[in-house]
């Protein structure tokens, strides 16, 4: 390997946490080459946020994160924080703005923030190489040696920023996970995360008049349990609320939802039944919920009870009615899985990993940031806010 080009540091994988890994390291002086197997840097990137790229979150905290330890984020998030990047964005001018909930959305494109990042490495002599395939990474001397398609690399820090596997027509794969189990890394199950639901074969037929209808609920799951807005599609649920939930969803499990979050149905009905006795279930419930999902929780308790008249309605279908709509409850036939998910769940373990540094415990030098870590971001900006701190602690130590 004498004929190998030495650098300070190499990157591998150059998305969000890889880009900016590079430009933080060469800010201190090191000679950095980023590497990636794709045609082109910060492909998800651009893709992400429907073209405007969600880059953040202005109320991120350690609470917005998954993790098997749930302290792990906090020495990251503090070194660099969603502030810290946003000055970064204004000092280029990008004009961005807040759509909801502290996310903050690029008014033009989500190219925007792939120029910024690639000007920043630019900025500090990075040498970024598009096209490159990673045959192998050996440590030699405290040197890591890679022998690549494009050559024979080598540097006394290796950070692997490669993601995880959602989206994989975007090129994403389990390299990354793949060197953590080489140098001995435990890399917790993975799976995919911030995803749709989908509904067995015989629902999706019946339901597929749904499809486009979006309404505002209450959706559980274990512990957890968001108050936004779900989508029917054609083959399931999306939107928020499902997306937020499916990250603490396992297979197997049901979830439970609320369609009228705000109201409680039996205490409402009962009143009703006093004060309007003539008026129908059916155009009653569509005072409160959208057509569509109104006739089909409908279909979900009896037909027959769309014409009924409050008047008539007894007790125990009055408790039924209440039960389907604040408390449906559902077991998923299973997720959209990585095709669509903007997350992979899991993926090396945090215990083997130093919180400050990101740098591993059982291999000097060598640094895992980003997706590829066990640490997930709830929706909103907050994944890639991880990209940003876990990048930056890393930059510091390498």
């Amino acid at each position: 390997m004498s004929s190998s080009e030495e650098f300070d540091v190499i990157i591998i994988g150059a998305g969000a946490a890889g880009l900016f890994c590079a430009s933080q390291s060469g800010a201190r002086g090191l000679k950095v080459l980023l590497l990636d197997h794709a045609n082109r840097v910060g492909k998800k990137i651009l893709m992400s946020g429907g073209g405007r790229c969600n880059f953040t979150n202005m109320y991120s905290s350690p609470e917005d994160f998954i993790c098997h330890n749930p302290h792990f984020v906090k020495s990251a998030l503090s070194q660099y924080s969603q502030w810290d990047f946003i000055n970064l964005v204004e000092a280029y001018e990008i004009p961005y703005h807040e759509k909801a909930l502290g996310q903050l959305f690029c008014d033009n494109k989500s190219s925007d923030i792939v120029q910024m990042l690639v000007r920043e490495a630019q900025k500090q002599s990075v040498e970024i190489r598009t096209h490159c395939d990673i045959k192998t990474v050996v440590v030699d001397s405290g040197n890591y040696q890679l022998t690549t398609s494009l050559g024979a690399y080598q540097s006394k820090s290796l950070v692997i920023a490669t993601g995880g596997l959602s989206i994989p027509t975007m090129g994403a794969t389990g390299f990354g996970y793949d060197i953590a189990r080489q140098f001995g890394h435990q890399v917790l199950e993975t799976r995919p995360g911030l995803v749709p639901f989908v509904w067995d074969t015989r629902r999706q037929k019946n339901y597929d008049y749904l499809a486009g209808v979006s309404c505002l609920v209450r959706m559980h799951c274990n512990d957890a349990s968001y108050h936004e807005n779900m989508l029917f599609t054609h083959r399931g649920i999306s939107g928020p609320a499902t997306l937020k939930l499916s990250s603490h969803w396992q297979f197997g499990q049901k979830i439970r939802i609320d369609f009228l979050p705000d109201i409680a149905v039996d205490e409402q009905l009962i009143q009703a039944r006093t004060q309007d006795p003539k008026r129908t279930l059916g155009k009653w419930l569509r005072q409160l919920l959208v057509k569509q999902v109104s006739e089909w929780l409908l279909t979900q308790i009896d037909e027959n009870l769309t014409n009924k008249t409050l008047a008539n309605l007894s007790n125990a279908e009055i408790s039924s009615i209440a039960q389907h709509i604040n408390h449906w409850q559902w077991t998923p036939s299973d997720t959209e899985g990585y095709r669509t998910a903007e997350v992979t769940m899991g993926g090396v373990d945090t215990d083997q990993l130093s919180s400050k540094t990101l740098e591993s415990k059982l291999s000097p030098g060598l640094y895992f940031i980003g997706e590829v870590v066990d640490v997930t971001g709830q929706l909103g900006g907050y994944n890639f806010q991880w990209a940003w701190s876990s990048a930056y602690a890393a930059a510091q130590a390498v």
